[in-house]
């Protein structure tokens, strides 16, 4: 393990390997990634941190983390140079004063100092211009935007426009953008790539089982009383259209309304009405088909599909992903995949294309693709998920449920609203007294600063979406503005 001197280097940060190797990063971490010198003094090595860039020891090497905050760490200076895998241990230990490696796959990681932790919480929050305007508290609707996202996207368009949209490796760029948005997704919901196809929205990858399964007159899919109707029309239209019988139960009950009569369970992983969590272990004992509509999930809480034992999973980019509109995934399980029927078909969905009216369904989940992939998009998406994912999933997910659960109990122990019971989601949803409407509550807020949504269904509902973006501070002041209704 040697420390090198990134002037020397010349390509941009590396990473630290074992046995005086030094890998080259990602180019999209290049771009992200500030380094200050690492350089010999008097005998000595120093690190100059800002402290953009820091090596941590995990899993047996030291790995590279952002934080992009100006803090000074303690314990740095007067570090000799590590020169085998001793001394590489002996610099990890020191940061793990600092960092608890381990946890999590990204280069983020637990924080134990408090200073360090509020730093990176800070700076993860000005990723986001948004904030620098309003308390933003509705990604439950639309994400905030990463100003790294619009940098992306800006690029994309200029080079569209000043290189033409056409050639070989116009196209070739296309298809290897989208596979990288489909690796992206799939590491999200711990599946494989081929298991996962590319929607526009939830609603695209419900209405894509719908329309696949072989559903006939009489067949009974179960749902719940707190569906959006991104979920609910499908099913409406299914009914009328097939003939299907579709029965709501409670939706913290559902699982104990399966039947033998039941086809398919179609509900939402998180309700989108209380931030309540269904019972998945429940649904799984229960041996039916499982369509999950993930859209107040994915990005919000950890999500591990095998774990959920769910037969499909819908989901939405542009919330708890802050990617652009028309962006989403659908993932279909392995087995379940020749089951379905091309409801869509199109250039992308066969095998070969140069045989069009044979329809030979190409691998995997891809054959269910929508239409066919944006450059604008994919540069989108997959900027906004490297900025959420820079910090480490783990992190991102607890520090939005912890925020959340915070609020709640805030808003609790106030007594000026009645906050409905949640689960361990980013939601809080509230009402006023004497059920008052919702909608002026929420302008009300939106001219004291803050961006919330109301809810007409469920006797009128205001809506918080608090993120790992949120900060303490706004939610205080949140607590203190909604409680004088």
């Amino acid at each position: 393990m040697r420390l090198v001197d990134r002037a020397r280097i010349g390509t941009g940060p590396r990473w630290l390997g074992p046995g005086g190797r030094h890998q080259p990063v990602l180019a999209a971490d290049r771009l992200r990634v500030r380094a200050r010198r690492q350089y010999l003094l008097d005998g000595v090595w120093q690190l100059s941190v800002q402290p953009r860039f820091i090596v941590v020891r995990h899993h047996e090497r030291l790995r590279r983390a952002s934080l992009r905050a100006d803090l000074p760490l303690p314990g740095w200076t007067g570090l000799r140079r590590p020169d085998g895998q001793r001394d590489a241990q002996r610099l990890g230990r020191v940061l793990a004063r600092f960092w608890c490696p381990g946890v999590g796959e990204g280069p983020g990681a637990w924080i134990r100092s408090p200073a360090v932790a509020i730093a990176q919480a800070k700076a993860f929050r000005a990723e986001f211009p948004v904030f620098e305007r309003v308390s933003y508290l509705n990604a439950g609707t639309e994400g905030p935007v990463p100003a790294a996202a619009v940098q992306a996207a800006r690029e994309r368009i200029e080079l569209e426009a000043s290189h033409g949209r056409s050639g070989k490796a116009f196209f070739e760029g296309l298809l290897e953008m989208a596979q990288a948005v489909r690796a992206a997704y799939a590491r999200l919901l711990r599946s494989g790539a081929e298991q996962v196809a590319l929607t526009g929205s939830t609603t695209d990858g419900v209405n894509t089982v719908l329309a696949g399964l072989d559903l006939r007159p009489g067949d009974e899919i179960l749902t719940t009383d707190e569906e959006h109707p991104g979920l609910l029309a499908p099913l409406g239209q299914a009914r009328r259209r097939q003939g299907i019988r579709v029965r709501v139960a409670p939706f913290e009950r559902v699982a104990d309304e399966v039947s033998s009569d039941t086809r398919l369970v179609a509900c939402s992983h998180v309700s989108w009405v209380s931030g309540r969590v269904v019972d998945t272990a429940a649904l799984k004992r229960s041996g039916a088909s499982v369509l999950l509509d993930a859209a107040q999930a994915i990005g919000a809480i950890p999500v591990d599909v095998d774990e959920l034992g769910c037969d499909f999973y819908a989901a939405s980019g542009q919330k708890w992903l802050c990617g652009p509109e028309g962006s989403g995934c659908l993932f279909i399980r392995e087995e379940r995949l020749d089951e379905c029927s091309i409801p869509w078909p199109s250039y992308g969905s066969l095998a070969d294309p140069q045989r069009p009216l044979e329809v030979e369904p190409a691998a995997g989940a891809a054959r269910f693709d929508h239409g066919f992939p944006s450059g604008l998009r994919s540069a989108w998406v997959l900027a906004s998920l490297e900025v959420l994912g820079a910090p480490g999933w783990d992190w991102v997910h607890a520090r939005a449920a912890g925020l959340a659960l915070s609020l709640a109990n805030r808003l609790r122990e106030r007594g000026a609203v009645e906050v409905l019971p949640r689960g361990a989601s980013t939601l809080v949803s509230w009402r006023l007294p004497d059920r008052r409407d919702p909608a002026q509550e929420v302008e009300r807020l939106a001219a004291a600063g803050f961006v919330l949504r109301s809810i007409p269904s469920h006797g009128g509902l205001i809506r918080a979406s608090v993120g790992a973006w949120s900060s303490e501070e706004e939610l205080e002041a949140l607590v203190e503005t909604a409680s004088r209704t």
